[in-house]
């Protein structure tokens, strides 16, 4: 058996020109460009694991990922600056560090947190628009935050989640959730366990649309809570644009909402140290935990 290291990345990129975050067969992935960059370092193929699965469009400043390394000798701390004098300038790795010897960078996370940025106003500026959604108003903060409150908690988010999404729950637990500004810029951060297929960005976009309609705090949070229990894709509203959505970091603590990842598995490798099967036992299926914004199910190629 070869003996390996894990290594952990944090990863920041521009969303912009590429299909997302999974490896796909005619499109440019963020997770491609990554593991070509280390199999030139290793001179064989490395399989990378992100802790989200981005979509198209959709940036990050704290993206997680991790891999297994058979370079023994190469401190961990190098693979930062080897795989930055590689990658394209669009992918940066910001660390690289010594993980646990078992470390899963989807299945050991125990909190996703995102940012969307929106530019409100006339104002168009040509240099926001790749990192934001501009809207030609400024809305209420207190009925926003008062419909962004509603979420806090564990509730069944159907009603934001996209018709493609295959999760077996879509019950999720909302840590964080509240908007602010910073000038003409609006800020929405929303942090949970994890989240469904296109989940941040139905909310995003149903909180908009609807605060528009209401006169006041107590409307927009009533009508909010019977979107949520509704659990009715078809009652919220329109989806954000990705462009303003950053996944902004990954937390790796005791996780205490989603299932549980068993930490000591049973693992069967060929002859060259490959990794063949992962036996989780007595775990539920793990979809359940990941974070499947951006994902495309049900047809997942990647990790």
């Amino acid at each position: 058996m070869v003996k390996q290291k894990a290594v952990q990345l944090v990863l920041a990129y521009d969303g912009t020109d590429f299909a997302g975050w999974q490896r796909q067969k005619n499109a440019r992935s963020v997770q491609e460009e990554l593991e070509k960059a280390l199999e030139r370092i290793h001179g064989h193929p490395v399989r990378l694991t992100g802790a989200g699965r981005t979509d198209a469009g959709v940036h990050a400043l704290g993206q997680a990922a991790g891999f297994f390394s058979d370079i023994l000798t190469m401190p961990v701390g190098r693979f930062k600056t080897a795989l930055n004098s590689i990658l394209p300038k669009d992918i940066r790795v910001m660390s690289s560090s010594q993980a646990p010897e078992d470390f899963h960078a989807r299945f050991d996370a125990s909190m996703r947190r995102y940012r969307y940025f929106m530019l409100c106003g006339s104002r168009q500026d040509p240099f926001c628009n790749r990192y934001a959604w501009c809207i030609s108003r400024q809305p209420s903060l207190s009925r926003l935050n008062a419909m962004a409150a509603v979420l806090l908690g564990e509730h069944d988010f159907s009603a934001f989640a996209s018709a493609g999404d295959s999760s077996l729950s879509r019950s999720r637990f909302i840590q964080e959730s509240y908007f602010w500004f910073e000038g003409d810029r609006l800020v929405y951060q929303v942090a949970a366990n994890a989240f469904l297929w296109r989940m941040v960005r139905s909310l995003v976009g149903t909180m908009i649309f609807f605060e528009a309609k209401t006169e006041s705090e107590a409307l927009a949070s009533a009508l909010m809570r019977d979107i949520l229990e509704g659990v009715d894709r078809k009652k919220a509203g329109p989806t954000a644009p990705p462009e303003g959505l950053f996944l902004w970091n990954v937390e790796y603590e005791t996780r205490l909402h989603g299932h549980r990842r068993r930490k000591k598995e049973e693992r069967t490798t060929n002859d060259a140290g490959r990794l063949d099967q992962v036996f989780l036992k007595n775990s539920e299926d793990p979809t359940e935990s990941e974070d499947c914004t951006g994902c495309k199910p049900p047809d997942f190629t990647g990790s």
